[in-house]
């Protein structure tokens, strides 16, 4: 469970809550004049049948589920990875490359898997580069793709809102000789404003960052595993392989290298 975004979400909500009670002096119903149906259809339902308007049906719903990454992220560790490939790297050098097939085929993280039988089977190392560096530009494609709906979520978001305050303006307008329904048009004309805005900055806008940042850690972790590789296949001392991965990190997960279990490990590529 990443804590960050069930504090932050726990926080956003008590502030909205709490700002809302304040506001009505903590009267019930007052404070349960800002739940409106209507803005609610307005806004929420507009935003996503825009969304699905403006991307494939399939991908909107991927993009959804990807929302769960937010909670629960794909483990990436960049110090256990180099670890391994240091372990991999003093395994070539003791036993040859060839002894790397049986290493592979019990490794979980199917990236690593697949260079490994790569480098086996004594494909040339510009073109193991090559294969390894496209399935991680499609890899970045599909996170980049899944965060922009988020984002342009977040820009729907106030633009139904605004929608929302027309509908409410105009009813308003159109009834002004009646006086009591001037407060609940005004209202639909605002509280949708509100609802616009909490779906792009306490929603859409921080779910597409926090995609946008774990996608930097894992194709990080990935193009750690390619310059490792390769260097295996390059014959180079395993020291100065640890040496070199090392300049990815940051001095703190430096000193993590080699400290982490030396089993294979890794998540799938997505």
């Amino acid at each position: 469970m990443e804590l960050g975004t069930l504090v932050g979400i726990l926080i956003g909500l008590f502030v909205i809550v709490g700002s809302i009670l304040l506001a009505a002096a903590f009267d019930m119903g007052l404070a349960l004049g800002f739940v409106d149906a209507t803005s609610v259809v307005i806004v929420f339902i507009g935003t996503i049948s825009a969304t699905f308007t403006a991307y494939p049906f399939n991908t909107v719903l991927g993009a959804l589920k990807t929302a769960g990454k937010v909670f629960k992220p794909t483990n990436v560790d960049p110090a256990a990875s180099i670890t391994t490939i240091i372990m991999l790297a003093n395994q070539a050098r003791k036993e040859g490359i060839l002894a790397l097939e049986e290493s592979a085929q019990s490794m979980d993280d199917a990236f690593l898997q697949k260079g490994i039988m790569l480098i086996v089977d004594g494909t040339d190392p510009e073109l193991v580069r090559s294969i390894l560096e496209t399935e991680l530009s499609y890899i970045e494609s599909r996170h980049n793709q899944a965060r922009g709906v988020y984002e342009y979520m977040a820009m729907m978001g106030p633009a139904w809102g605004m929608l929302g305050t027309l509908v409410g303006l105009i009813v308003m307008l159109r009834n002004l000789s009646d006086p009591g329904s001037l407060g609940p048009a005004m209202a639909v004309a605002i509280i949708t404003t509100l609802y616009g805005f909490l779906v792009a900055n306490y929603l859409c806008t921080p779910i597409a960052t926090k995609l946008k940042y774990f996608s930097r850690a894992e194709i990080l972790m990935k193009e750690v595993l390619i310059e490792g590789m390769l260097s295996i296949q390059a014959g180079e001392n395993p020291r100065i392989i640890e040496e070199k991965l090392k300049a990815f990190l940051s001095p703190v997960l430096r000193t993590k290298v080699g400290q982490e279990s030396a089993a294979p490990s890794g998540e799938g590529d997505d």
